[in-house]
């Protein structure tokens, strides 16, 4: 039946697509020596998009995509330029104790914020950690999320 070859169609791409990510996991994991860029983003978002679509699994896709949606809304006061937003929100590093800790920026009135990210959200909550806990940990909240 068509709902039959939609989902072996669909397999098929998600069979590839993780298999490409596996290979990117492993040059990307604590120590990076392969660091993802704008073009594997697209690539990942097209891949679900195109399974999700193709394969009438577009409820199921939303799960996917659950931590991105939280972080465009945590993320909405800055983008919108409420609060200042700066060129790069990613958390810093400190080498003082080796820990990543959430990035901050002045707003009005020389007011100290934290950056609204969802990776900065996290340090916020668990504190300062290493990169290779707080890729676990966003890793578990992915899952979680799934």
């Amino acid at each position: 039946s068509e709902a039959r070859e939609n989902h072996v169609f669909s397999a098929m791409i998600m069979i590839c697509f993780i298999g490409v990510s596996s290979a990117l996991l492993r040059h990307n994991w604590y120590p990076s020596s392969v660091f993802v860029g704008d073009t594997y983003c697209y690539f990942a978002g097209m891949t679900f998009a195109v399974v999700g679509i193709s394969g009438h699994f577009s409820k199921t896709l939303l799960l996917f995509f659950i931590p991105q949606i939280i972080n465009f809304l945590w993320s909405t006061p800055q983008l919108f330029k409420f609060i200042p937003c700066p060129k790069h929100r990613l958390p810093k590093f400190n080498a003082n104790t080796g820990k990543m800790e959430a990035s901050k920026v002045l707003s009005r009135g020389n007011v100290e914020k934290v950056n609204m990210t969802l990776i900065n959200l996290f340090l916020q909550i668990f504190g300062p950690m290493s990169e290779e806990n707080l890729a676990l940990s966003l890793l578990a909240f992915q899952i979680f999320c799934c």
